[in-house]
C-alpha cells in the first residue's frame, strides 16, 4: 500500500498540538482524521485507520479507555501521547493494548520516526492484501498454535486469536526458534528494531504478559510462552515442558 493512501486518527484534546500533527503527518503524504476527544475517535475509527496516535489524558474517555475499547475488535497500531514521562506511565499505556509512547514534547523527526516504524511492521506482519491467501506450507504449527508466516493471522487450539502487530512479531520470532531462550534484550532489539536500554525490561514485560492472555489457557501458568528465570523467554513445543 502506498504511503499516500494510509490513513492516521489523531486523537488529542490540545488543539495546537493537533494542528502540529495533522500538518507535519499530512505533509509526509498521509490522510489525516481529527478527534478532540475519546468519543469522537471510537465515532471517527473505522477498518480503514491505519494507525491510531492518542493523547493519554482527554476530557471525558481517557486515551487508555479509547485504546481498550479498540482492541476489542481491531489490531490497529497504536501510538500514546502523553506529557508523563514515567515508566509506570507508559505501562500502563501498553498494557491497555498500545504499541509504542512519545512523551510531549516531541520532536517532528522522532514522530515521523515512530509514524512510520508502527506502519510499516503493521503492513508487513498484518498483510492485509494476502490475509485470505494463506498456505498449509506458509504457516507455523507447534504446541497447538499455528501462526501464518506471511500476514497476522493466529490460531489457538483451532480458534483464531486476534494479536496487535508487536505481539505477532514475538511469537514469530518465538516460534521460529522452538525452545531457544531469548533474552530480553535480545527479543527487544529484534522485535522493536531499536537500541536497548534497561527501561525496554518493562516494554516487553507487558507485551509477553498481554501475548500469554492470548493463547495461554492458565496465563499465571503459561505452557507455551515459558519464563527461563534470569536468562529470558523461550516457546516450549511440548505440553510437558513447563517452567513458569
Amino acid at each position: 500500500m502506498e504511503q499516500n493512501t494510509q490513513t492516521i486518527l489523531i486523537a488529542e484534546d490540545d488543539s495546537d498540538i493537533r494542528d502540529g500533527v495533522r500538518i507535519l503527518l499530512s505533509g509526509e503524504g498521509y490522510r489525516i482524521l481529527e478527534a478532540g476527544d475519546g468519543a469522537q475517535a471510537l465515532e471517527f475509527f473505522s477498518p480503514q485507520v491505519d494507525l491510531v496516535i492518542l493523547d493519554v489524558m482527554m476530557p471525558g474517555m481517557s486515551g487508555l479507555q479509547v485504546c481498550e475499547q479498540l482492541r476489542k475488535n481491531s489490531t490497529v497500531p497504536i501510538l500514546f501521547l502523553t506529557a508523563r514521562s514515567q515508566e509506570s506511565d507508559k505501562l500502563l499505556g501498553l498494557t491497555a493494548g498500545g504499541d509504542d509512547y512519545l512523551v510531549k514534547p516531541f520532536s517532528f523527526v522522532e514522530l515521523s520516526a515512530r509514524v512510520k516504524a508502527l506502519l510499516r511492521r503493521y503492513y508487513i506482519y498484518q498483510g492485509k492484501e494476502t490475509a485470505a491467501s494463506g498456505q498449509d506450507g506458509q504457516m507455523l504449527c507447534s504446541h497447538g498454535v499455528r501462526l501464518a508466516l506471511e500476514y497476522n493471522r493466529v490460531w489457538v487450539d483451532d480458534k483464531e486469536v486476534n494479536l496487535t502487530d508487536t505481539e505477532y512479531k514475538i511469537l514469530r520470532l518465538l516460534m521460529q526458534h522452538p525452545e531457544r531462550i531469548f533474552p530480553v534484550q535480545a527479543l527487544y532489539e529484534a522485535v522493536w528494531n531499536e537500541p536497548y536500554y534497561y527501561v525496554s525490561n518493562g516494554t516487553v514485560m507487558v507485551h509477553i504478559r498481554n501475548l500469554r492472555t492470548k493463547i495461554e489457557a492458565d496465563p499465571q501458568n503459561p505452557c507455551r510462552i515459558c519464563t527461563v528465570w534470569g536468562k529470558g523467554y523461550r516457546f516450549a513445543d511440548k505440553e510437558e515442558r513447563r517452567d513458569g
